[in-house]
């Protein structure tokens, strides 16, 4: 475990940066959310993906809006996040994303792996993606109840596969979701993955959001959580390559133990967000309510949008709750992640204080 001291004095240095970030914003991702079409129907998604109809930007309407970013604001320091829905589901995939690459733009994608051929994979990499991050929920029965898709385990493991064969990419990683379902399951998830040649293993609870509100039974107990993160941080003292997500403020006992940083919500002062018709928003786990879209890049340009909007996103949600401004814990925690805050009630969904510390 890492010195408390040295602990809170980073912590202070991060909240200070993050105050300057309130006026003056890096955008360092690039959300672009190719579609809310999926070939699954898991009972977690918080965008309610699935057989959905919607409007969906033309890939020369991507291509227009990535030049012109790329004019004013250039590439350097920004990578494009790509995701859906199954961002694979486009026909025009790689059209898009290989004007993004000529553009000069870093990206990568997550996805449920399951359209990855090896002709896809090889495609992949012509067009440049460097990351991915496959969603692999549970061992095979767990995983396929989950995400309500027969053979999806097994499709998405041989996309993984497909992957690593071809290789070539910065990194493959793996997410599971950690549900009261497959908790029991981490440590023979841990030997599947180990023996396979990814990157990383990335660990996240399911959130009280989306479907998980229709699925109260697969949330997880105080000492569930508790449990998650013992395995994780046991995990990484052995020196193997698991982490947890970026979401939530886990108390000094466990910052910096279970991910390689400390929390900071960075919505709307790293990261912005193309929805699937062009509306501009932050973080896409964020509730998508009518104040969030602060603009569309079909009628607005976002370099203006992000110079001059977001101020919603540029405050400390505690502001708002009694509650939250009185624990100590505040001036790390700022009222936790702006995806997990109850914008009715005032008040996060999910707050770790009293169960991990």
């Amino acid at each position: 475990m890492l010195n408390t001291k040295n602990k809170e004095r980073n912590m202070e240095a991060l909240r200070v940066y993050r105050e300057g970030l309130k006026t003056v914003p890096r955008l360092r991702h690039l959300f672009l959310e190719l579609t809310l079409r999926c070939n699954e129907r898991c009972l977690h998604c918080g965008s309610n993906c699935g057989d959905v109809t919607s409007e969906e930007l033309t890939a020369s309407q991507y291509a227009k809006f990535l030049a012109e970013v790329k004019g004013d604001m250039g590439t350097d320091g920004k990578m494009l996040c790509i995701t859906g829905g199954e961002p694979l589901l486009r026909k025009d995939f790689f059209e898009i994303m290989g004007s993004a690459h000529d553009l000069g733009f870093r990206w990568g994608m997550t996805s449920n792996g399951t359209l990855i051929t090896p002709e896809v994979a090889k495609d992949l990499k012509r067009v440049g993606m460097g990351t991915i991050s496959i969603s692999i929920d549970g061992l095979e029965g767990t995983h396929d109840a989950f995400r309500r898709t027969p053979g999806g385990w097994q499709k998405g493991m041989q996309g993984i596969e497909n992957l690593l064969k071809e290789g070539g990419f910065k990194a493959v990683q793996i997410t599971t979701v950690v549900t009261h379902k497959n908790i029991g399951e981490l440590e023979e998830l841990y030997k599947i993955f180990n023996d396979m040649d990814i990157d990383s293993w990335r660990v996240i609870n399911i959130e009280p959001m989306g479907r998980a509100k229709q699925h109260p039974d697969y949330l997880l107990t105080d000492d569930e959580y508790r449990y998650m993160f013992e395995f994780i941080r046991n995990k990484r003292i052995a020196g193997e390559p698991v982490t947890y997500g970026c979401s939530h403020y886990l108390g000094m006992e466990y910052e910096r133990e279970v991910r390689d940083w400390y929390f900071i919500c960075t919505a709307g002062t790293y990261i912005a967000s193309i929805m699937a018709n062009g509306d501009i928003t932050a973080c896409l786990d964020i509730e998508r309510r009518p104040e969030f879209i602060q603009g569309n890049i079909l009628r607005d340009r976002f370099k203006d949008v992000w110079e001059n909007k977001f101020q919603i996103f540029r405050r400390d949600l505690s502001d708002s709750n009694e509650k939250c401004k009185a624990c100590p814990d505040v001036k790390y925690c700022h009222g936790d992640g702006y995806h997990c805050w109850d914008f009715d009630k005032n008040e996060p969904q999910l707050c770790f204080k009293d169960i991990l510390f």
